[in-house]
């Protein structure tokens, strides 16, 4: 059994390697249109989150507003019972008051919840205008990435096709093998050729060398021989006084 355990734990092992060997060649092929989508994740996340906290946004500014009533509404009671003072009815005035006291009361059980609500909305805001910054950052990087990746991807073609290596139809590879099968023949041909002259006989070789050079000695002893003869004739010397 652990025999087999091993075998199928070295098997999924290879699977899985193939599979992600097939999906890095599957994303070196697609490289922009990947990096793109990344970006455009990005976004789609960006919007999902915005909508999060415009709805917890949302429920703060409904909680704000009513919290707010009830502070305008204290105030309108406390200006009621002044106003009830000024007109000398304390009675009106004291009923103001326990209105005033009741708006109070709301505001007073109202203020955690309304505080904790907008430190939260301050601190969505804050995330969210974060977000939008890496975003931005990405979508260049996002450029540059592509701009980098297809100079590599030419700068890796040219260097391929100069160093004669890379696809097998390359056509300076091409050419190196047929300059190799041409010097494979003309060493062959050689060979061949050496091949043929080992039965020839050295010595007999050798003497037609030494019946060349005694011709050429036997033309130099003629020349000399010619050249002795036609020495010139020295000029006789004249009489004295001049005259023959």
């Amino acid at each position: 059994m652990a025999f087999l355990s091993d075998i199928f734990n070295r098997m999924g092992r290879v699977a899985r390697g193939q599979a992600n060997q097939g999906v890095d060649h599957l994303e070196d092929a697609t490289f922009e249109a990947t990096v793109k989508q990344t970006v455009a994740d990005m976004k789609n996340e960006l919007n999902n989150v915005v909508r999060a906290s415009a709805s917890a946004m949302s429920n703060y500014n409904t909680l704000d507003a009513e919290y707010q009533k009830y502070v305008r509404q204290s105030q309108e009671w406390k200006d009621r019972a002044n106003m009830a003072l000024d007109a000398g009815n304390e009675d009106l005035a004291k009923k103001a008051l326990g209105k005033k006291a009741e708006c109070d009361q709301q505001v007073a059980s109202m203020q955690q919840a309304v505080t904790s609500a907008q430190q939260t909305s301050d601190k969505l805001k804050s995330q969210v205008g974060e977000l939008k910054r890496k975003i931005e950052e990405g979508e260049r990087t996002a450029t540059t990435l592509v701009a980098r990746k297809n100079a590599a991807i030419a700068q890796q073609k040219v260097s391929e096709a100069v160093a004669g290596v890379g696809s097998a139809d390359n056509a300076f590879a091409q050419l190196n093998k047929f300059e190799q099968s041409v010097a494979k023949e003309e060493a062959t041909a050689k060979a061949f050729d050496q091949l043929a002259s080992a039965g020839k006989d050295d010595d007999l070789e050798a003497q037609f060398a030494q019946l060349g050079g005694h011709s050429v000695d036997a033309q130099l002893a003629a020349l000399k021989a010619e050249r002795g003869q036609k020495a010139p004739e020295l000029p006789k010397e004249l009489p004295a006084g001049g005259q023959k």
